[in-house]
């Protein structure tokens, strides 16, 4: 096994984890009240219910290892969304009232590098993929 695709690995874990919670905490918390605070800082409500389902479905996808480049891309615009829309005008660190987008960032960097790179090991879609290759060559 390739260090670096244990390395890729771990981060898509880890992503796919805090997606998940992240995800699952806005339908907990009433998914009503994620839309209601979209509203208020001039984002369609509408979006909540959209970014809570691919921080969701998409944390649970990245653990995985399902569609891994696919559900990378949308999480990076999200979190460019989030960035730009919410934290950036408290800065990297954040205030005493309220935090950075320190986390952000890094959430997005770690987005983009699987949607340029994908992950392989211990992946579903590799599975896909492989039964994909023995099936082809069954039928030459």
């Amino acid at each position: 096994m390739k260090k670096k695709e244990i390395s890729i690995f771990l981060l898509r874990i880890m992503v796919g984890i805090s997606f998940f919670v992240h995800g699952f905490v806005k339908f907990q918390g009433g998914i009503g009240n994620t839309a209601g605070w979209f509203e208020s800082i001039g984002i369609p409500g509408f979006l909540a219910y959209f970014v809570g389902a691919v921080e969701v479905i998409g944390g649970i996808a990245l653990i995985l290892g399902l569609g891994t480049r696919v559900v990378s891309a949308l999480l990076a615009i999200i979190m460019v969304g989030a960035i730009l829309k919410v934290k950036i005008s408290v800065g990297f660190l954040g205030t005493a009232e309220s935090v950075g987008y320190e986390l952000d960032l890094l959430l997005l960097v770690i987005a983009i590098f699987l949607s340029v790179n994908g992950s392989k090991i211990w992946a579903v879609d590799q599975v896909i993929v492989n039964k994909n290759k023995e099936n082809s060559n069954h039928g030459q």
